[in-house]
């Protein structure tokens, strides 16, 4: 099908449908001196040729790039140049598609990481975190805590981790759990300072998933001792380790001035504040 924008220009609304933009805003520019159609009808409505569309495309590439319409004027109306400002402007474009597109990137990776928290293949995560490792969990955590400020949090630590970060990780709570067997086999008592330490170092370490307030230390101190999995994970380091672990975690606690028959969850929300 023939171009007729030369012989008959195209109207406002079919401009508008083409570039992607407002009726309003082709109007503006138009009133401003900025792209003007250089036809009219008998009737006195607008109509744009060929040579006012390429105006136009260049002040849309102009305004997507950040310019003001000043600006954009001052660039379009500097004719000692057109090729190399043309080129100039695609070189833009370019580097903007590219910004984009690792922009993009990275929104992949947070939509991921809100899915399905570690982004490893099973044989990273056996790898990393042992053979005792459930790549399920965290997928089953999500459907649990995936409303939670907490999983956003994880998320998007996740979300910026490879395997490498994942293993410093693994190391620094395996390192831990050595720690906490040690020293009850060294008979620390709850609330000496060797246990407070203890206590402290699980915060630090565990604020690589999520920031972690002493309320909800103790919160997690009860969930150690009273959930199956977590009881079994660390009595199998010492026999009676996961409630020696709860009671650190209380001692410390009350060591800061909190009941921990009365912590909760959102009670650690306000000791952030």
């Amino acid at each position: 099908m023939p171009d007729t924008t030369d012989a008959d220009g195209l109207t406002v609304g079919q401009v508008s449908a083409r570039l992607g933009v407002t009726v309003r805003a082709l109007h503006h520019w138009d009133e401003i001196g900025l792209a003007q159609p250089s036809l009219r009808t008998a009737a006195g409505y607008r109509l744009y040729t060929t040579g006012d569309l390429e105006r136009l495309h260049r002040v849309v590439v102009h305004r997507e790039l950040g310019l003001g319409l000043d600006r954009i004027r001052t660039v379009l109306d500097d004719t000692a140049d057109v090729l190399g400002a043309l080129r100039a402007q695609r070189t833009q474009v370019a580097e903007r598609i590219d910004r984009l597109q690792r922009l993009g990137a990275g929104l992949d990776r947070m939509i991921e990481a809100h899915e399905r928290g570690p982004l490893l293949t099973d044989e990273e995560q056996a790898a990393i975190f042992g053979p005792g490792w459930d790549p399920d969990g965290p997928a089953r955590a999500r459907l649990r805590y995936g409303d939670t400020t907490q999983w956003r949090q994880y998320a998007e630590r996740s979300a910026s981790r490879g395997p490498e970060e994942w293993q410093a990780v693994a190391d620094a709570v395996a390192g831990l759990d050595r720690a906490l067997g040690e020293a009850m086999d060294a008979g620390v008592l709850p609330g000496s300072p060797e246990a407070n330490r203890l206590v402290e170092r699980h915060r630090e370490v565990f604020a690589s998933y999520f920031p972690l307030t002493r309320q909800m230390q103790v919160c997690l101190g009860r969930m150690y001792e009273a959930d199956a999995g977590f009881a079994a994970h660390y009595d199998g380091i010492r026999p009676g380790l996961a409630m020696w672990f709860r009671r650190i975690i209380d001692a410390g606690a009350r060591a800061h001035g909190i009941d921990p028959d009365t912590a909760t969850w959102d009670g650690g929300q306000e000791e952030r504040r």
